[in-house]
């Protein structure tokens, strides 16, 4: 279908200018060609403005429709023009499986076509729909809902990580849900772990019962473990995470507690008690020093049973096997909800370190028969919601540099990690930066848009504009994991959201009502309830 004319060069390289009378399809974020060398040139609208419009005068009455007044003067229906904008992709080479541009740019009065359906549902997604490795996670935004799937590669998020990015109430975790719906089918069978701070995913557990996900003996599992059920193992803690979890440590208690840790080194197993035995040790030591510094150790080892000795998180031989988290087709949630901030992240930073060490060691085939609980051999993602908690931008968190590490290394090893965040300018740039693919909602903040604008090199200007016109359930894609940026709309959930924003004014209509309610039962229970009466059968009152 023919829309429009070429008028020559745009402003910057790549870009040019057509002429069209049809608004309609003259949308940013639509595909449009024009052919040279033989094959067809794919661009993608990145403006539009009119060129030529009704004079002045005939918009004046609000009353009188200008239609009106066109058909009297014998105007020709119709007569504004759009100067539209297009930015040149190029065409899609099936040997690369990657768009080539020819640096041929179109001719002034060369015709400019629509993309058609079928020829975007090629070129647009990495993959089919239900292949291996296949996520079709909505459809194309400018054309009718369904008649362009967008897929996303799923090799290419759990290598090369993903990030998540919305303000709130734009649908962040509602698409997180979709790709782990697609992650779970059985053309996927993903291994994923789920860090919710909210506890707002517990839903997903609904996948279980959804036969569409389901094909032969193959059935998806979602294990959902509450925070009563969430455990550390105090010896895979390091000193760091320790003194990052006692109050207020002053530079000589950091340097006893350093002194009673490093005791414990040369023990496989060790437990909170054996750290505060070896805290008391230094203070009984028959030196000088240490019986001036008794003072400072007692301090410490308040800290420490502050902390550790009634701890619901924290046990001397408890934790959560990795092969409990992690299986093929499985989907674990670990919420986090009740849990104390630092703890949170701890409880990160510490399972992150496991996981790679997990899967490096089954990588290059090194500690295989040491704990076999604890063996990986097969790729996982892991996805964390509130991802600036784990990894903030303007403070120094125990989780940040294992991330960093995972990030910057997990690809070669087989871990993949999604950062789901409202705010992208709390969140560490370097992390952030690593995120080969983006899903991007609703965001109007500038100083988070400018941070997406300096951290992820995919997402370009024009890209950005459209950023606070997205509508709840509409999205960005791009990256790696997309042949070419594109506005999606994001399909329907299998699963119940988990996240929905709670309406004040029904609940406290609700509540009110309930208790009017009861109430009026209660009174109603005490004007029906029955007289006593006194009876006598065989002589006996009753």
């Amino acid at each position: 279908m023919i829309i429009g004319t070429v008028k020559g060069p745009g402003k910057v390289a790549n870009d040019y200018l057509f002429i069209t009378t049809d608004n309609e399809h003259a949308r940013v974020g639509e595909f449009v060609f024009y052919k040279a060398c033989g094959r067809e040139i794919l661009g993608t609208i990145t403006g539009c403005r009119l060129a030529r419009m009704l004079p002045d005068g005939l918009l004046a009455d609000p009353e009188t429709p200008p239609q009106i007044i066109t058909d009297l003067l014998g105007m020709e229906a119709g007569c504004e023009l759009y100067e539209v904008n297009v930015s040149t992709i190029g065409y899609f080479d099936e040997a690369l499986r990657d768009f080539v541009n020819p640096r041929v740019p179109p001719i002034p009065g060369q015709s400019v076509w629509l993309a058609s359906d079928q020829m975007l549902e090629l070129v647009l997604n990495p993959c089919r729909p239900g292949q291996p490795g296949a996520a079709q996670i909505g459809s194309l935004l400018s054309r009718p809902e369904g008649r362009v799937p967008i897929v996303v590669s799923v090799k290419e998020i759990a290598s090369t990580h993903l990030a998540i990015l919305a303000s709130t109430g734009a649908g962040k975790s509602y698409a997180a849900g979709v790709l782990v719906e697609e992650m779970l089918r059985p053309n996927n069978r993903a291994a994923i772990l789920i860090v919710d701070p909210h506890g707002e995913y517990g839903t997903l557990k609904d996948l279980e019962a959804i036969p569409e996900l389901c094909e032969g003996s193959y059935a998806p599992k979602v294990k959902i473990l509450l925070p009563d059920r969430v455990r550390v193992r105090f010896n895979t803690l390091k000193f760091s995470d320790i003194r990052y979890l006692l109050p207020e440590m002053t530079d000589k208690q950091s340097y006893y507690l350093s002194r009673g840790f490093q005791e414990l080194q040369s023990r496989r197993t060790y437990g909170f008690r054996d750290l505060y035995e070896a805290m008391l040790q230094l203070k009984y030591e028959d030196s000088e020093q240490r019986t001036l510094a008794a003072s400072t150790i007692e301090a410490v080892c308040w800290k420490l049973e502050y902390r550790f000795r009634s701890s619901k998180v924290f046990s001397d031989v408890e934790h959560n096997h990795l092969t409990e988290l992690f299986q093929p087709g499985q989907c674990t949630v670990l919420q986090l909800n009740e849990i104390d901030q630092h703890e949170q992240q701890v409880i990160v930073g510490t399972l992150l370190r496991r996981i790679s060490d997990a899967r490096i060691g089954w990588v290059t085939q090194r500690n295989l028969a040491a704990n076999p609980e604890d063996q990986l051999p097969f790729p996982v993602f892991i996805l964390l919601e509130e991802a600036h908690r784990f990894a903030p931008a303007t403070a120094n968190v125990v989780s940040t540099d294992i991330l960093r590490q995972i990030l910057s290394e997990g690809r070669k090893f087989g871990i993949g990690v999604g950062l789901i965040t409202q705010r992208p300018g709390k969140l560490d740039q370097d992390v952030l930066s690593q995120c080969q693919t983006q899903f991007i909602l609703r965001i109007v903040n500038p100083i988070d848009q400018k941070t997406i604008a300096s951290s992820i090199e995919s997402v370009g200007r024009s890209t950005l504009d459209e950023l606070p016109a997205l509508s709840k359930g509409q999205l960005i894609v791009a990256g790696v994991a997309i042949n070419v940026p594109v506005l999606c709309r994001v399909r329907q959930r299998l699963t119940r959201h988990g996240g929905q924003t709670i309406d004040a004014p029904q609940e406290w209509a609700k509540w009110y009502s309930e208790s009017v309610q009861r109430e009026l039962e209660r009174s109603r229970s005490v004007l029906l309830k029955p007289e006593g009466r006194r009876v006598q059968y065989d002589g006996i009152d009753v």
